[in-house]
């Protein structure tokens, strides 16, 4: 909880504390965020292989970014419709598969943009 006592900076710095305990939390728990940090990694691991271009790599890091962001909310979203109603219902049924989309629409544009980066490196060495 951020105190309104504080000064400008010490809210950011708490803020950041925050962030990061978030992060942490979702890294150590959560086994889309570590499989999407699996790609992540392995990504970065075909662009240095590959020798991407700056631009490349920009659009690289974007789509991964784009997708632990996603996946990140998708968590959110999740964890909320469980507390509130623990129990099923058709509502958070259709709330969470609403908040799993996110993750899908951008897994969808990171295929697509690594398909654009690496297939015509692959066939090249073919």
């Amino acid at each position: 909880m951020i105190d309104t006592n504080d000064n400008f900076l010490v809210g950011r710095l708490k803020s950041i504390k925050y962030a990061l305990r978030g992060t942490w939390i979702l890294i150590t728990t959560e086994d889309s965020v570590k499989v999407q940090m699996s790609f992540g990694v392995l990504a970065t691991i075909l662009g240095f292989y590959f020798g991407i271009s700056a631009t490349e790599w920009m659009m690289q890091t974007l789509v991964i970014g784009l997708i632990l962001v996603a996946e990140s909310a998708n968590t959110a979203i999740e964890k909320i419709a469980d507390f509130v109603n623990p129990d099923y219902h058709k509502q958070i049924e259709v709330i969470k598969d609403v908040a799993a989309g996110a993750p899908s629409f951008a897994a969808f544009t990171a295929i697509v943009i690594s398909g654009i980066i690496y297939i015509p490196r692959i066939i090249s060495i073919f």
